[in-house]
């Protein structure tokens, strides 16, 4: 694996070892309970709303449009249960990892207008979708510590990019489309690709590397910097394109799976498993 993209490594970043600003600024934008423990996949819908998914129940998505007012959205298909949302020119994007497919749903009429199935797929967990609509997934598999990293085309064509990784999760792409960022839960690392014109990724690097707690979902702001969620740290981690922590977010819970940025960029929303509760901080630039 290592010599198939010829990994050379950044500067490693080991939790604790790097002075940063902690800003405990966090509220509960829906309280406690509102959403089961598999509350993941925050995202931020064209009409300013947040659409998470497991609303009350599992294989639901719920969408947020204000403080505490949180509704049934979506009931996804009997055997479906979503992990990540993403939206792609109008079009809402959905990780099922029950059943090893990415839905694509016209938020308009909330029809299913094709299902991106895959079985050998472990189960897709975390998505991002590049500008010409290719989509990027994770793909752990949770009980072997391992996972894998797939490509699909717009076309809906599956490529498994990488296999014998960690436990694969968070991922997410740079604002030009030009990286992309995936990290390992368990292995507690951070990698960067460079991403070629026709989607292929080369010269893997290890971003980030740890020494306890677990990693989660990400998010990049305009800027290029990476918000990567610390599962059991309680905190979100603001980083450079280089790899510089800049500042860590302290959150009330111990267990972030997601995070979402408002559309200027001014607003992050957390998922928190176990509170089952979605948090809102304020960023400042």
């Amino acid at each position: 694996m290592a010599n198939f993209f010829g990994i050379s490594l950044l500067a490693l970043v080991v939790a604790g070892s790097t002075a940063v600003a902690t800003h405990a600024q966090t509220t509960d934008w829906m309280p406690e309970g509102s959403f089961t423990n598999g509350v993941e996949g925050p995202v931020v819908g064209a009409d300013g709303s947040l659409y998470a998914v497991n609303f009350s129940r599992e294989g639901t998505i719920g969408r947020v449009t204000e403080k505490d007012k949180g509704e049934l959205w979506l009931q996804l298909p009997e055997g479906s249960t979503g992990n990540s949302i993403r939206f792609h020119n109008g079009l809402m994007y959905v990780a099922d990892y029950t059943g090893h497919n990415v839905l694509q749903i016209d938020p308009a009429n909330k029809d299913i207008r094709r299902i991106l199935h895959n079985p050998a797929m472990n189960q897709p967990n975390d998505i991002t979708i590049n500008a010409d609509g290719t989509i990027y997934a994770s793909d752990p598999d949770w009980a072997n510590n391992t996972g894998q990293l797939w490509r699909i085309s717009p076309s809906g064509s599956f490529t498994l990019l990488e296999s014998n990784m960690g436990t694969t999760n968070g991922i997410e792409l740079s604002p030009d489309g030009k990286k992309l960022y995936l990290n390992e839960s368990v292995q507690r690392q951070v990698w960067v690709y460079d991403v070629l014109d026709n989607g292929d990724l080369v010269n893997k690097k290890r971003l980030l590397a740890f020494d306890d707690f677990g990693l989660d979902g990400m998010q990049t702001d305009s800027d290029g910097n990476l918000y990567v969620t610390r599962y059991g740290a309680g905190v979100v981690l603001k980083v450079s394109p280089s790899g510089e922590v800049l500042s860590t977010i302290q959150l009330k819970g111990q267990y972030p799976t997601n995070i979402a940025l408002s559309a200027d960029g001014k607003i992050g929303y957390v998922t928190m498993q176990k509170r089952g509760a979605i948090e809102r901080f304020s960023i400042s630039h």
